[in-house]
């Protein structure tokens, strides 16, 4: 008989990222405890918990940012599609293109529109001409949700947009390479309440395609967005579950504090 942990943790689908005794040190603070998560595909997964708990911490373990870090070092074993990505095999460059990163704050480059999102697939050579990149130039524009607005400027400097175009930009630029996993980093902490709503409606739409996985602050942007939530605390993952069993019903009373407003 599977214990109740086990069960509640059961994932419907297969899993796309799998992590098992993730440890990260930054020098000698050991900043993430023996993290165990299984996150699935086409799924929007929130990472919440107080600021410093480690929740980005972990985020950038899944793509390897962590490795610009001179300090930092992860141990432990993460797997997309059950390859090990901290195998030195791996290329960081090739494995970020399979996994894109959308900051807190926006960053478009200081270049144009159309150049901002041809960037990535021009470096990773997937476009054979010009007609093909301006396909996948329109084609991340339009998963951007920001065709509409831009495409009679794409010559026009991407730091020209509102806070809110230019975060949703860089979601295109994001998604331009094809990646198969899309990591959020307080997509929206940057941005006024309308901005927000777009873009939380543009993370419900590209969960149709990718596996997305979102830090946020915001409890309530949470319960909005995502189908699990994985709760952190001082550096462990404290429980993951349902997204709605975690705000109603969750098993661990630091959860239940949290969100009740008591620790944070």
């Amino acid at each position: 008989m599977k214990d109740q942990a086990e069960m509640d943790n059961s994932m419907p689908t297969p899993s796309k990222i799998s992590a098992s005794g993730v440890q990260v040190y930054y020098g000698d603070n050991h900043a993430i405890k023996d993290v165990n998560v299984e996150i699935a595909d086409k799924t929007v997964t929130a990472f919440i918990g107080p600021s410093g708990c480690g929740k980005s911490t972990f985020l950038r373990c899944i793509n390897r940012m962590n490795d610009t870090i001179d300090v930092c070092r992860v141990e432990g074993d993460i797997r997309i599609d059950g390859e090990d990505i901290y195998d030195p095999k791996v290329d960081p460059v090739q494995l970020r293109a399979k996994v894109g990163m959308v900051f807190q704050k926006p960053n478009p480059f200081p270049k144009s529109i159309y150049d901002n999102v041809a960037y990535g697939p021009k470096i990773h050579g997937l476009a054979r001409d010009k007609a093909e990149l301006d396909e996948i130039v329109e084609t991340a524009l339009r998963r951007g949700a920001i065709w509409d607005e831009v495409k009679d400027r794409l010559d026009a400097p991407g730091t020209g947009l509102s806070g809110g175009q230019q975060q949703r930009l860089c979601i295109a630029r994001a998604v331009a390479t094809e990646p198969e996993v899309l990591l959020m980093d307080e997509p929206c902490s940057a941005l006024d309440p309308i901005a927000t709503a777009q873009v939380e409606e543009l993370i419900d739409d590209l969960r149709q395609r990718f596996s997305v996985v979102i830090v946020t602050h915001s409890m309530q942007q949470a319960a909005r967005v995502s189908q699990r939530t994985a709760f952190f605390h001082l550096g462990n993952l404290v429980e993951m579950d349902d997204t709605d069993k975690i705000f109603t019903n969750p098993r661990d009373p630091r959860t239940e504090s949290y969100i009740s407003g008591r620790i944070g």
